[in-house]
């Protein structure tokens, strides 16, 4: 069986002392471009604190109407972070973690004996220049095309180019496909998901493609989760999403790669994307329960996780933030869902919201020791491989997602191997098509 690794081991078996300080970035002269799709992601920012060490240049799409709330606190503390930087109030730290301030050079020219010693690296040199001008926030709304294509022209206007266009947007929809369909709200809960997790990246990248093209260079890197691969009871419409994504950027890699662009799709685990973003749940029905159903429902294990995490940030579908939409199953009633406000003071913990007779939308109010090492290896990944000259079509980040993904194809060739012959018996031979009259007859 394989191992069951915290969030705080490294992808591989070996222990986490013995992943490197910082990533491996990519041998460049020239600073990257990048571009994030979500800036108010845990995983956006962690891995816009990471570049910013670096010296590569950011921009940061946001939704301003989520900047507002308290899902925006990560971000406000960043900028803060990068004003303090460009005022000169603290020193940067190199990639190894020693402190970078502005007077480094003049004290490194000689040493106490009066030997001259080597200058400052171009590295170290690009990496002082003030956070502030490599770092721009712009509005984002991905499933508006018009602002997609306002984010891009804002981004190269201040930048010239994008190395790196990252889709880091997504949420989460739990509920069995049936759940889904009882109301006209569990409904558009549906289409909201793919507009979200499908056709917003369709938006950008489409946004995107034509400098990428121009400059003909450029690397789409897509985080999705290894529900691309395997398909999860109680995340039916959340998987689909994913599944939908990840062929499209199947297929698109082959037709942008003439023009030197790159398309790279990263796949962390599933507590990693869904944790770390919005979660909407519909109400649960009497036949997909716990003690009747014996399929290991997303509900669950999501509701364990989120019992785990103190507190929450709640985010209810009406107001006051003390209601959220409710309605009758219309399998136990035979009637239409007769939407109704309910008081949640019996919501005793954020898990509790999962199983609630409501629609619920939450974010999950993570503490910042969890969510750095959550995020910690994926946005490892995402900077080591980004605009990399021959990046990974696919990678999967933890070494339970890979014995996971391993699994489920290791099930399907055993399956294609079963049925063999029953496969091979509709291929078309050399001599033709036997028809149903028996070995005689042919179709020509």
């Amino acid at each position: 069986m394989a191992p069951s690794p915290s969030a705080e081991s490294s992808p591989t078996k070996s222990s986490k002392n013995s992943m490197p300080k910082t990533p491996q970035f990519p041998p460049d002269k020239d600073p990257r471009v990048w571009f994030l799709t979500d800036g108010l992601s845990p995983i956006a920012i962690a891995l816009s604190r990471q570049l910013l060490h670096h010296g590569d240049y950011i921009i940061s799409g946001i939704l301003p109407s989520e900047f507002k709330t308290s899902r925006g606190d990560g971000l406000k503390d960043l900028m803060e972070e990068v004003a303090r930087e460009s005022e000169g109030e603290s020193g940067e730290l190199d990639a190894d973690g020693d402190e970078d301030m502005e007077g480094a050079e003049s004290d490194g020219e000689s040493g106490e004996d009066g030997i001259h010693e080597e200058k400052p690296s171009e590295e170290k040199v690009r990496r002082r220049k003030r956070w502030r001008e490599r770092f721009k926030v712009v509005a984002l709304d991905g499933r508006v095309i018009g602002q997609c294509q306002s984010a891009v022209a804002e981004a190269l206007e201040a930048f010239d180019k994008i190395d790196v266009l990252v889709i880091c947007q997504s949420e989460a929809l739990v509920g069995s496909i049936e759940e889904l369909s009882q109301s006209d709200r569990a409904q558009s809960l549906v289409r909201d998901q793919f507009e979200t997790n499908f056709f917003a990246p369709v938006n950008l990248i489409k946004s995107m493609l034509p400098s990428m093209r121009a400059k003909r260079n450029g690397h789409i890197v897509t985080l999705t989760g290894i529900t691309g691969h395997l398909g999860t009871p109680g995340l039916g419409i959340y998987c689909s999403s994913q599944w939908a994504l990840e062929g499209y950027c199947d297929s698109l890699a082959y037709e942008v790669a003439p023009f030197n662009i790159k398309m790279t799709i990263v796949q962390p685990n599933l507590e990693i994307t869904v944790l770390t973003n919005k979660i909407t749940s519909v109400p649960q029905l009497p036949p997909y329960a716990t003690d009747v159903n014996p399929a290991p429902l997303s509900r669950e294990i999501l509701s364990g996780l989120l019992d785990k995490i103190d507190g929450v940030t709640q985010e209810p579908i009406t107001t006051p933030t003390t209601t959220t939409t409710s309605f009758t199953s219309p399998l136990s009633t035979g009637e239409s869902p007769q939407p109704s406000l309910t008081n949640n003071a019996d919501i005793t913990s954020s898990g509790d919201l999962l199983h609630a007779a409501t629609i619920s939308l939450l974010y999950p109010n993570l503490h910042a020791s969890l969510r750095d090492s959550l995020v910690k290896e994926t946005v490892f990944a995402l900077a080591a491989i980004g605009g990399h000259e021959n990046p990974p079509a696919r990678f999967i980040v933890g070494f339970e997602g890979v014995a996971s993904v391993k699994e489920k194809l290791r099930t399907v060739s055993e399956e294609l191997e079963d049925f063999i012959e029953v496969s091979a018996a509709v291929d078309i031979g050399k001599e033709g098509m036997r028809g149903p009259g028996g070995e005689g007859d042919e179709v020509v």
